[in-house]
């Protein structure tokens, strides 16, 4: 098993002073989930040190509408 992907993208974050969380949502990875302006970037490290990387990008802004919420819910609901 190899850590050394991992902490290397974690030193090259905490460099920068970009703030990131970290999960487990499987087994074989570390999913490292970064926040910046305009874009929420899932990199997952994998067991064997390769990596990753879905990017998703959009407005920040605040909605108005409550009913955004709801669908949301709705459509995303088991």
């Amino acid at each position: 098993m190899t850590t050394t992907a991992l902490f290397d993208l974690l030193e090259r974050l905490d460099a920068a002073k970009i703030y990131y969380t970290l999960s487990r949502n499987r087994p074989d990875t570390v999913l490292v989930s970064i926040t910046v302006v305009g874009m929420r970037v899932e990199v997952d490290v994998f067991r064997d040190g390769h990596i990753e990387v879905c990017v998703f990008e959009g407005s920040e802004g605040p909605a108005d509408d409550a009913a955004i919420l709801e669908r949301i819910i709705r459509e995303n609901a088991d």
